[in-house]
């Protein structure tokens, strides 16, 4: 004879344990063109400008790399505008007429400290023109405070980009060689030492500059060779102040302010 089994009745809701429930995916920020370019920075920082790639910033921001494309251009557009972010970060005084050569000076010490401050920005700006908002901000602030000095139009466009470029120059070279940090120093330094003993090994009556400046040439000292070669700029700069200067043109004319100090903020 079967055995007929009843089935016992489950009740209307239990509740999943705790362990079980799925865990909710926290709520995706939207997509916007300041936090792929926040983003961007970061990993340069982080990594390098050779890790900075678009697939490299989709898996970063946690979406396809082909969503970025609604929002920057390129990779090329996303380092133009990673470079005019970091520009916001210069300071550029309002022009003091009498001590504008000095002001120039912290200008470009704060560039560098920028520059410095943030990995590979150097590479990014040695082949770039500053065109984006802060950047052409931060030009028109630049001539200001070079035509508060009394620079001929030439001198103050010329003399503006020399800075610049200077500028761009002298960080790049200290930041590549503080890539890798203790073995590229130690390296560098153990060239330095050879190249400072085989100047001085030279015969000196027939090289008696390399011989006599052996020391200088090989210095490692980044903050001092940048302060040298700022004043070397800034004295050909003083030295035409008020040379040529159009008739007519009088201080107000050729000083405006530009707004606050942070360029282009």
């Amino acid at each position: 004879m079967l055995r007929s089994e009843g089935r016992r009745p489950m009740p209307e809701e239990i509740p999943v344990p705790p362990w079980r429930r799925p865990k909710k995916a926290p709520p995706r920020m939207p997509l916007s063109q300041d936090r792929i370019v926040d983003t961007a920075l970061g990993i340069l920082d982080a990594e390098g400008l050779d890790a900075l790639s678009m697939r490299r910033l989709a898996q970063e921001l946690k979406t396809g790399h082909a969503s970025l494309y609604a929002h920057v251009g390129n990779r090329d557009e996303l380092l133009d505008l990673v470079f005019d972010l970091v520009l916001t970060e210069v300071e550029i005084p309002d022009p003091e007429p009498g001590r504008w050569a000095e002001q120039v000076k912290e200008m470009c010490r704060s560039l560098r400290r920028v520059f410095l401050a943030h990995r590979d920005v150097a590479r990014i700006a040695i082949d770039r023109v500053p065109l984006g908002p802060n950047g052409i901000m931060g030009m028109e602030r630049t001539l200001n405070l070079l035509r508060a000095g009394g620079l001929r139009d030439e001198l103050a466009a010329y003399g503006g980009d020399l800075l610049s470029t200077f500028v761009t120059a002298e960080a790049l070279e200290q930041s590549s060689r503080n890539s890798g940090a203790e073995q590229n120093q130690e390296q560098a330094g153990m060239f330095a030492d050879q190249l400072h003993g085989y100047l001085k090994s030279l015969p000196p009556a027939q090289f008696p500059n390399l011989v006599h400046l052996a020391g200088p040439i090989t210095s490692l000292d980044s903050d001092r060779r940048f302060e040298l070669g700022l004043e070397i700029i800034i004295a050909g700069l003083v030295a035409g102040a008020g040379e040529g200067a159009d008739d007519g043109d009088g201080a107000d004319d050729r000083v405006r302010t530009a707004g606050s100090t942070p360029a282009g903020s």
